[in-house]
């Protein structure tokens, strides 16, 4: 696949459920190498957005994905009871058979100790329970999981809880990392304005209807943010360029 080519094509996209519509006249396109960023505030319909993307919910409108694409998703939260008797490992092995293959990727997401032991810290690691591990590293498991069967796109529902900034500011790096090792197609769901500017390449505003839609520095203005978020711009606008 050439660079610069389209592999997603969105037009006239809306979704309803009931009669509530949750999306209305979606349109927009990303080209291979791409990391899209989607923001908007609680409840506009991001994460409904990823999953018509997926086929997993009825839309209107058209949805083109290039032919042959392998598309892979890390959800938004995954609750998983502290007493469910699946392990790393087990939970790996439901997408592949290979131990090998699965440690390798588990050290493509940082899982080392400190004495860079990575294999060894893997392997212990696929022992313990998926419930048991802490917010960050379920993350990187998610993540792993997802790379696991060598997608073409990644989308990337970010957490909103769970994680510090400085584990997300981790977490954004090795997305950054794993883009260019893999050559993935990045889209992702952010709450985070200094990720959008820092990381992504387009960004669309949602809040049922597109907003915005174009590149982060020249689209984010704080008209732009007062119409996305109403009343909670303030919050976000002195954000740009500074960190917590």
């Amino acid at each position: 696949m050439a660079h610069n080519e389209t592999i997603l094509t969105v037009e006239n996209l809306g979704v309803k459920f009931d009669e509530n519509e949750v999306l209305k006249n979606l349109g927009f396109f990303v080209q291979k190498g791409d990391v899209l960023a989607i923001i908007g505030p609680n409840g506009s319909g991001k994460s409904v957005l990823f999953r018509a993307l997926l086929g997993l919910v009825p839309y209107s409108g058209k949805i083109n994905w290039a032919k042959g694409l392998k598309l892979s998703y890390v959800p938004q939260k995954l609750n998983i009871d502290k007493e469910l008797p699946l392990s790393v490992g087990e939970f790996f092995r439901i997408k592949s058979k290979d131990q090998g293959k699965i440690v390798s990727v588990l050290n493509s997401v940082g899982i080392s100790d400190e004495n860079h032991e990575q294999d060894h810290l893997a392997r212990h690691l696929l022992k313990q329970r998926l419930g048991w591990l802490s917010g960050g590293q379920l993350q990187r498991v998610l993540i792993a999981w997802a790379v696991l069967d060598d997608p073409d796109v990644l989308l990337f529902d970010e957490p909103t809880s769970g994680i510090d900034i400085g584990g997300e500011e981790t977490i954004y790096n090795l997305l950054r990392k794993l883009k260019e090792e893999r050559n993935l197609t990045m889209l992702l769901i952010s709450h985070d304005l200094n990720i959008v500017y820092k990381y992504a390449n387009n960004v669309i505003c949602i809040n049922k209807e597109m907003t915005c839609y174009g590149i982060p520095s020249e689209v984010l203005d704080p008209a732009a943010l007062t119409k996305l978020y109403g009343g909670e711009a303030s919050f976000y606008k002195h954000e740009h360029g500074h960190h917590h």
